[in-house]
């Protein structure tokens, strides 16, 4: 866009020689109304013109379609003006008089950077797709309560705690926040505080220097930074050391991240979501998590319910991995009636994690094609029973009446049956055991050793 003939004529027909299709316009109001119609990738525009200015052809340009790509022609004299277009969004500029070899290669990478945008933006669309609210499977009134809070909240930056059960679905919820806010273009990057050492988490979050430590042969950045105008997901967040804590607090509150070994900060614009298994108000009184540090997490709560307080979802979860399981097998499977009864009659401790396990494990090894109950092996003592509430065994007593458990038996019980089913399909793999049940190789040894569990064969070390 040039309001002198000659430059525009000559600029099109430069542009038309390297098999480029170009429109023309004389004037601002031209070229907003080229821009309108759609199908355009990049504006070179002149910033002197009259009645309309490069800089307000900019704005407006910008507003009709915000992914357009914009170079700024400009006579020496006012580069400072070129600058300033840049800040407002324009891609580049280019000095009159120019070379065809210059604005060759500056329309070759404002023209790359539009088909990196659209890359972005698929990557966006299947993220959206795949980890919206549509993975989040389920229309109990729990559910929908929490996808309601969870819409309510995604367009803020506001930092959201995640809590719920292992094997609830927590990265899940964390996923679907980021797919609906305005940082989806952006990464989202995870990090289970469980699964790193304490020795290498911080360089893990935070980047460290070269020499910083031993094999630090290199300066790195850290997921903080990957995750610069995006979301960071830390799960169980709780798991981390009060030295941790405090250099995560420091992040929070100054929006800026030091990598270990140097003395200079970066600033970084991350949205925080975090998430714990754990009843996180206790760790902060029993002195094991900070109150500073929690507080700054818990902006906004979201609470995933475990799967015995919505069995109603189970049919619908059921079929959801069944389909999954289906499209990777070449006989696919169907759910029987009387299989879905048999397992919206069970208190699932492992939560949906262990639902999908079963599905998938029957899927694998039915050989019928439809799947029966007895292709979904249950544990009996996990079965819902009538004397308590969903999923609570009832206990008897020494007299033969029955009472329900104390909090402390029944979390003792859950943690028994899930650490016993996870055991039965990983053996003596204790890291895995770990890794699915979310929670530090440290602490699966040290409630393993409390409930008296050793792995199938295996023997406890002291």
């Amino acid at each position: 866009m040039d309001d002198q003939r000659n430059m525009r004529a000559t600029t099109a027909l430069l542009l038309r020689a390297e098999g480029y299709t170009v429109s023309e316009a004389a004037n601002g109001e031209e070229a907003l109304m080229a821009l309108s119609g759609g199908g355009l990738d990049l504006m070179l525009t002149d910033l002197k013109m009259e009645p309309m200015d490069g800089l307000t052809l900019l704005k407006k340009a910008l507003a009709v379609a915000p992914r357009l790509q914009v170079i700024m022609m400009t006579a020496f004299g006012s580069i400072e003006s070129a600058v300033e277009a840049m800040r407002q969004g324009a891609f580049d500029y280019v000095t009159k008089p120019f070379k065809e070899g210059e604005l060759r290669f500056r329309v070759e990478r404002a023209l790359e950077r539009a088909r990196l945008q659209l890359t972005v933006d698929k990557l966006a669309d299947d993220f959206n797709e795949r980890h919206g609210l549509s993975a989040l499977v389920g229309s109990s009134p729990a559910m929908r309560e929490l996808t309601s809070r969870l819409m309510r909240v995604a367009q803020s930056d506001a930092t959201v705690l995640v809590q719920g059960e292992s094997g609830t679905g927590k990265e899940l919820v964390a996923r679907a926040l980021h797919a609906h806010s305005r940082r989806k273009g952006k990464a989202f990057v995870p990090v289970n505080c469980a699964a790193i050492s304490e020795t290498l988490l911080e360089s893990e979050l935070f980047g460290h220097a070269k020499g910083a430590f031993t094999g630090a042969v290199r300066a790195r950045r850290g997921l903080v930074e990957e995750a610069d105008g995006g979301t960071l997901f830390i799960d169980e967040v709780t798991e981390t050391t009060p030295a941790f804590q405090s250099k995560l607090l420091r992040t929070l509150q100054d929006g800026e991240v030091r990598r270990v070994g140097e003395s200079t900060a970066v600033k970084v614009d991350v949205r925080i979501v975090a998430a714990t298994n754990r009843e996180i108000e206790l760790e902060v009184r029993e002195k094991r998590f900070r109150q500073d540090l929690y507080y700054r997490l818990n902006v906004v709560t979201l609470r995933v319910p475990p799967l015995r307080e919505r069995l109603e979802d189970v049919p619908a979860l059921a079929m959801h991995f069944l389909e999954r399981a289906n499209a990777r097998s070449p006989n696919p499977k169907r759910l029987s009636s009387a299989a879905v009864d048999h397992l919206m009659g069970y208190g699932f401790p492992g939560n949906v994690r262990e639902l999908e396990n079963l599905v998938e494990q029957a899927a694998a090894l039915a050989e019928s094609e439809e799947l029966l109950p007895e292709d979904f092996p249950l544990r009996p003592s996990a079965r819902v029973m009538a004397a308590g509430p969903v999923g609570t065994p009832a206990l008897v007593a020494q007299d033969g009446s029955t009472r329900s458990p104390t909090l402390a038996e029944a979390v003792e019980d859950a943690e028994r049956r899930a650490i016993e089913q996870a055991l039965e399909r990983h053996g003596t793999d204790l890291g895995r055991v770990a890794e699915e049940l979310a929670v530090s190789s440290t602490t699966l040894w040290r409630k393993m050793k409390r409930l008296n569990l050793r792995p199938p064969g295996g023997e406890h070390r002291e």
